[in-house]
């Protein structure tokens, strides 16, 4: 039950406990569609394509994150590299007319100790490159969740003696920054970052990045059972612990609100059930709102028309679609590891099985199903 502020740490640390655990793949992600078919598979061999935006002519982009690398998919299924620097984590994409963004870091947590940098970096037409919006800056002078309280808030002493030297009681929100998923609208770039645990803007034309809203505690009261299955002492069985949100994506709606896919911090070990979430921010006033709990590993979202999310749940079933007037789920997209999800002209495109298993070659797929009216 580790902290995890940093969301590779996060997927990297439960691709290990799931290829070892097949119950991990059949936790409960919501009802099936009536008419599911099989996605077609538009590319295969990626490496962790744990991102997917709309690309220019028709194609799309995918992030292979762990090999620091934006991939071009054409509507024949070739591949071209867009960009590549293999020794960050090249993260989420989106395009405004011929100009792509994406947004890089480094340094995010314990398992990369190299100082901390993450930014905005945009490509135009003719291949020229701008970087802006320093969000690991922002991030130091600020710290967005310096003043939110993770932990146990009321755990005895004689029980928190109890408990492993690697779960901390309570704590502050620490200094981190790890920019996640992206969404251009007009001339603002709206960030997840996953690391300060907060939805971040940044403005196209000055670069400038501040704080749009900070998530809130994700908590989890431990029953005797989940105790017991993470070998951690009984005495924890009724008590709540507050874990670090993870915003994984970000979407403006239709209605104008934003809505962010938050990953739960702490273990995806499926004995501790569907613990992401799905919130909406004003972006004007930073007010945050549910909008739909309970959602398995929430990695990357987008939205229809009408205000329905979509949503790639990497340990559930595939992408789920939440009901814009009641959050329900179904699952529009049958996939495992599915990552990432994009709408566009009529069809539901999709990254699944982002994450190898070991000592396995890499096998992403882009797989694509029409979306149903």
């Amino acid at each position: 039950m580790e902290k995890q502020r940093a969301l590779l740490a996060a997927v990297a640390a439960a691709s290990l406990l799931l290829s070892a655990s097949p119950a991990g793949h059949a936790a409960p992600a919501g009802k099936a569609s009536a008419a599911q078919t099989a996605p077609a598979v538009l590319a295969k061999g990626l490496l962790s394509p744990l991102h997917l935006s709309d690309g220019p002519d028709g194609s799309v982009l995918v992030s292979e994150e762990f090999k620091g690398q934006l991939t071009k998919i054409a509507r024949d299924g070739s591949k071209s590299v867009v960009y590549r620097k293999a020794d960050w984590d090249v993260a989420g994409s989106d395009r405004r007319g011929d100009t792509i963004y994406l947004s890089e870091s480094q340094g995010a947590g314990p398992m990369d100790p190299r100082p901390l940098a993450g930014h905005i970096r945009s490509i135009d037409a003719d291949g020229k490159q701008r970087t802006f919006g320093n969000l690991a800056a922002l991030e130091m002078k600020h710290n967005a969740d310096g003043g939110t309280s993770y932990g146990f808030k009321d755990l005895p002493a004689a029980c928190a003696s109890k408990l492993p030297k690697d779960v901390p009681i309570s704590y502050k929100g620490q200094i981190d920054s790890h920019p996640y998923g992206i969404d251009v609208y007009g001339d603002t770039i709206y960030v997840a970052d996953a690391g300060a645990n907060a939805i971040v803007s940044v403005d196209v034309e000055s670069g400038e990045a501040e704080t749009v809203a900070v998530l809130p505690a994700r908590p989890h009261t431990f029953t005797a059972k989940e105790a017991a299955a993470l070998k951690l002492p009984g005495c924890i069985a009724g008590h709540t612990y507050g874990f670090e949100p993870v915003p994984t994506d970000v979407k403006r709606g239709p209605d104008g609100w934003l809505y962010v896919s938050v990953l739960p911090g702490g273990p995806e070990d499926p004995v501790l059930g569907a613990r992401g979430a799905v919130y909406k921010i004003n972006p004007h006033n930073g007010r945050v709102k549910l909008f739909a709990d309970d959602v398995m590993s929430p990695t990357g979202l987008d939205m229809d028309d009408d205000g329905h999310v979509y949503v790639a749940s990497l340990f559930g079933k595939g992408v789920l679609r939440l009901s814009a007037h009641s959050s329900n789920q179904t699952v529009v997209l049958p996939g495992m590891l599915a990552a990432d999800v994009d709408i566009r002209g009529g069809g539901i495109y999709a990254t699944v099985n982002t994450l190898p298993a070991p000592n396995a070659a890499p096998d992403g797929r882009v797989v694509k199903t029409p979306l149903d009216d």
